[in-house]
């Protein structure tokens, strides 16, 4: 079956500079050193332009004095990361008033242009020329003799090198995360479900770890934009939910019902309304949990959010149910990844297959859904006022990886992570996601791990193997992360 594709309300972008680091002494003693050593640099700014950043080049830092010359420069650019490139060997002159005075990611790019010398004619041209690891090692003591971390490297050959290819692009993506965290703002409007004490959330720790805003918006704006919705816009939205979604008949559960063509019509209204909302918002993503008055027109949109939800977190938009603040950037991060980001929890175990059940009823991340999603009418939305179109799907079978952000006792944000697989099977057919998630090394020993780290008992879904982008993320971010199943890539 053909995977449903929902294109992006923004696209994915972010900002890097490069500058290159040699040692002036070359450039009298080695004539067209220089000139070769920028034009490598050009390589690397070629390609950090293909993961789809946008790359300021600030040249060449060759002395102690270019480097203070340099460092506003770099200050002053709206940088989310930065790109050193060792293009040749370089005093740590060069980058010690760098490493100590910006306050932004650094990465040290190490790549030569050829695989090997050729020995036959080997010179000191050539291994000046090729000499990218040489200062690697001064460059990162240096940094932690500044009160810093030593920097990541991106280690390897300029050329035909796909796992340097691969790395460069991972720290592009790392880049289009940290651009759209600092810059986000995340409407809010509720509370949370009175007794959950875990989805708690600071706003203004939000701000400060992640940099993004908390805009405190009114339920009641959306019955007010729900006055100026026109039947075109319904019908439209409607259109786009059939062509998305199966509305199958009902299965086993006795709420479920086949998609009525009343709540199709009120998850359509909703869906315009929420659309406006965001707009009128300016909103990067919301967390909310409101219930309204019983029978009131309030309650009616509030309680069916969950296809309007499900299609904006899709395009780019995270949308949490529950008031949960902390997975909505947990769905973020996912998202400017490219890897999904599902609103999720643990549904029952089956102890005869060896699985836990990953989902939740509420927004989900449609694009990585297998197959086509299912929209089924609910009777009621267990624990919660309302009924309504609901929606079901299975995430694509194959490597999943999932995140929960919660608070510690001292009130740092902790990142607990896992990889697991998807697998083929059946899933209940309630009208909620649901996942079949083997972890290793057995679900037991796994379910135990993760509590063990004070996980919320939500978390983001997304495919693919990326524990190791998401630990990247967390160390840029200054944010401590546990993975608590064996490593597979990221």
């Amino acid at each position: 079956m053909s995977s449903v594709r929902i294109a992006r309300r923004k696209p994915l972008t972010a900002r890097v500079g490069v500058f290159g680091v040699g040692f002036h002494a070359y450039w009298p003693q080695f004539e067209g050193l220089l000139e070769e050593l920028l034009a490598k640099q050009a390589v690397l700014v070629e390609k950090l332009g293909g993961f789809g950043v946008e790359v300021v080049d600030f040249g060449m830092v060759d002395d102690a004095e270019s480097a203070y010359a340099l460092l506003p420069k770099l200050k002053g650019a709206d940088l989310d990361l930065v790109f050193c490139d060792m293009v040749t060997y370089a005093t740590s002159a060069t980058f010690g008033v760098i490493a100590r005075g910006l306050d932004l990611p650094i990465v040290l790019v190490a790549l030569q242009p050829l695989p090997g010398l050729d020995y036959s004619r080997a010179s000191t041209y050539m291994q000046l020329a090729n000499d990218d690891l040489c200062s690697v090692p001064e460059f990162t003591g240096v940094a932690i003799r500044m009160g810093r971390k030593a920097p990541p490297v991106v280690l390897g050959m300029l050329h035909d090198d796909p796992i340097a290819d691969a790395e460069l692009r991972e720290w592009c993506g790392i880049a289009k995360v940290l651009h759209d965290l600092q810059r986000a703002r995340i409407g809010h409007f509720g509370h949370p479900i009175e007794h959950m004490l875990d989805m708690q959330t600071d706003q203004a720790a939000l701000t400060a770890a992640f940099g993004c805003h908390v805009v405190q918006t009114e339920a009641d704006d959306l019955l007010r934009l729900e006055r100026t919705v026109v039947d075109a816009e319904i019908e439209a939205k409607k259109a786009e939910i059939l062509n998305l979604f199966d509305t199958p008949d009902p299965v086993s559960d006795p709420i479920t019902t086949k998609l009525t063509g009343a709540d199709l019509q009120t998850a359509a209204r909703v869906a315009v309304t929420l659309d406006k909302y965001v707009d009128e918002k300016r909103l990067d993503g919301l967390a909310y949990y409101y219930a309204g008055e019983e029978g009131s027109s309030l309650r009616q949109i509030v309680t069916n959010l969950i296809v309007g939800n499900s299609l904006l977190t899709a395009a780019g938009f995270p949308m949490c149910g529950e008031s949960d603040l902390k997975t909505c950037i947990a769905m973020m991060i996912m998202d400017r990844l490219e890897i999904g980001g599902s609103f999720a929890e643990f549904h029952p175990i089956d102890f005869r297959e060896g699985f836990v059940l990953v989902g939740h009823d509420g927004p989900h991340h449609i694009n990585i859904a297998e197959g086509r999603p299912v929209l089924r009418s609910l009777m009621k939305y267990h624990g919660k006022p309302g009924s309504g179109a609901s929606v079901e799907f299975k995430i694509k079978e194959g490597p999943i990886t999932m995140m929960s952000v919660n608070v510690t006792y001292e009130g740092r944000f902790k990142f607990i992570i896992a990889e697991g697989q998807s697998v083929h099977g059946p899933i209940p057919p309630t009208g909620n996601t649901n996942t079949r998630g083997f972890f290793e090394p057995d679900v037991r020993t796994f379910l135990k791990r993760w509590v063990g780290e004070g996980p919320t008992h939500h978390f983001a879904l997304g495919v693919g193997h990326h524990a190791g982008t998401l630990e990247k993320i967390a160390e840029m971010l200054e944010i401590e992360a546990v993975v608590t199943t064996p490593r597979h890539g990221g």
